[in-house]
């Protein structure tokens, strides 16, 4: 069983999943939640139903504390539904440290596969953990903030909250 909850932040809802104990989605209230339902259900090969859950209760709090400044990094079992390339780059995404920034190039190098930038870009438009796993965190080569299925304000909000915009904190090298 797939249990949902909506959950309230600083910049909107979310709507967080626990799929067997492990946090399954996190995304932003909105059109997208529902293909990402239905998407879970069919490759998880579950129902969905409306519920909290101890982990749930878990990711509410640990969010809660980052929209204060309490917590840099998560600590929530995590279940990443999808293809090898894509728990690749979602495990990349993991080690992108709180208050820095990198770029889908940086990525793709780091993977040995420098010409694969547009391939992370996809893997990344795919997370479906946001903040938790922080897709946020990974801009454009040049700086600008490009890419996220928050949307971009929200994407700026983040950083900002975090120090991290790159006129503050830089690439990762």
């Amino acid at each position: 069983m797939i249990y949902f909850k909506t959950l309230e932040t600083p910049i909107g809802k979310m709507v967080a999943a626990d799929f067997d104990g492990q946090l399954c989605m996190l995304e932003f209230d909105g059109n997208s939640v529902t293909e990402q339902t239905n998407l879970l259900t069919r490759v998880l090969k579950s129902e969905a139903r409306d519920g909290n859950t101890d982990l749930i209760a878990l990711a509410s709090e640990q969010l809660k504390e980052y929209f204060q400044k309490k917590r840099r990094h998560f600590e929530l079992p995590l279940y990443l539904a999808g293809s090898e390339f894509q728990k690749t780059v979602w495990n990349m995404l993991l080690s992108i440290p709180y208050g820095k920034t990198t770029s889908y190039g940086w990525i793709a190098s780091k993977l040995g596969k420098p010409m694969a930038v547009r391939a992370v870009g996809r893997a990344n438009g795919c997370n479906r953990i946001a903040i938790v796993v922080p897709c946020h965190r990974v801009i454009g080569q040049n700086g600008d903030l490009v890419g996220y299925g928050g949307e971009l304000w929200r994407k700026k909000w983040l950083l900002e909250h975090e120090g991290a915009l790159p006129s503050e904190a830089g690439l990762m090298v």
